[in-house]
């Protein structure tokens, strides 16, 4: 109808209609739609928890968020695609616990060990390079972290897992290996990036502005430092795994911790379910009854007023 009348025109054609609340009135059809969609889903909410025994092993993972891990030399970036290797690594643990520590010049505990393999999940989507304000790559800090996210059984086995390009490390992280393998850590590291290297794109309010540079005006270009990789994965008797392919080559890595002994430990997990659908759906009809109570006519006294002045225009 916009089409072929000008606004001065619908407003003489249908001086009563309110185009705010047509539009506020089709957003909540849509909410209401989509809390039914939600309710189809039968949404549960756990209600009790109990202690039940499970065999596997204590799995660290450290990730490197520093702004170099945005370099684009992997596709989509090397962040992204280390990303997904860790869900790959999450879906194959089978009773495993698992911890997560970010690290950049600085580190921190993003997950304490769990066997909620969802939460884990989540928390990777949240990864991000703004996690951390310091810039820098703390290997050394985020294996002494990682060492304290272990329990403290000596009889579980426990693997931490580097993931990094290994660049610009500030700390002794060799050092910090051959501790951890005093206590019984194996290290297995995943390096990040190509020997070629490239730029690390320079992200302004959520947006690419060029490119990194130095003092000189020269654009930087990160490289994978695979030979200090190598190095940590051999002091620690782990496996040192380029990131290339699809799947990262992460076969052989997987089968290695699938092998190690388990370990009989107690985990609480949820055992009764309660749904949520109804909740669902009765607030999906409340939203129905509020679009049907709003009425889709202007207030009269402004009506007139709009139309009175426009007669006198």
């Amino acid at each position: 109808m916009s089409k072929f009348a000008t606004q001065i025109a619908l407003a003489r054609l249908a001086p009563n209609v309110s185009t705010f609340k047509n539009s506020l009135k089709f957003i909540l059809i849509l909410i209401a739609f989509s809390l039914m969609v939600l309710g189809l889903a039968n949404p549960q909410i756990g209600t009790k928890m109990k202690e039940v025994k499970r065999e596997g092993i204590e799995v660290v993972i450290a990730v490197d968020v520093s702004n170099s891990m945005l370099a684009e030399d992997i596709r989509p970036n090397r962040l992204e695609r280390a990303k997904s290797a860790i869900k790959r690594l999450i879906d194959d643990l089978k009773q495993d616990k698992i911890s997560i520590v970010l690290f950049a010049g600085d580190s921190f505990l993003q997950l304490p060990l769990t066997t909620d393999y969802s939460a884990a999940k989540l928390m990777v989507s949240t990864m991000s390079t703004n996690l951390i304000e310091k810039q820098g790559t703390a290997i050394g800090s985020a294996i002494e972290l990682g060492l304290k996210s272990f329990s403290d059984d000596d009889k579980v086995n426990k693997v931490m897992i580097i993931i990094t390009d290994g660049e610009n490390h500030e700390d002794d992280a060799l050092s910090a290996a051959k501790i951890a393998v005093e206590k019984g850590v194996i290290i297995h590291t995943i390096g990040m990036g190509s020997v070629d290297g490239g730029p690390i794109p320079n992200i302004v309010n959520g947006q690419s502005k060029g490119y990194l540079t130095d003092n000189q005006g020269k654009t930087v270009v990160s490289k994978l430092n695979a030979n200090m990789l190598k190095e940590l994965a051999s002091i620690g008797g782990g496996n040192f795994v380029r990131a290339s392919g699809g799947d990262f080559n992460l076969g052989d890595l997987i089968d290695d911790i699938a092998k190690m002994e388990k370990t009989e430990f107690e985990a609480k997990v949820f055992t009764d379910f309660e749904d949520r659908f109804q909740y669902v759906f009765f607030f999906a009809l409340f939203v129905l009854v509020l679009e049907m109570l709003i009425s889709d006519k202007k207030n009269k006294t402004f009506t007139m007023k709009k139309i009175i002045g426009e007669d006198n225009d």
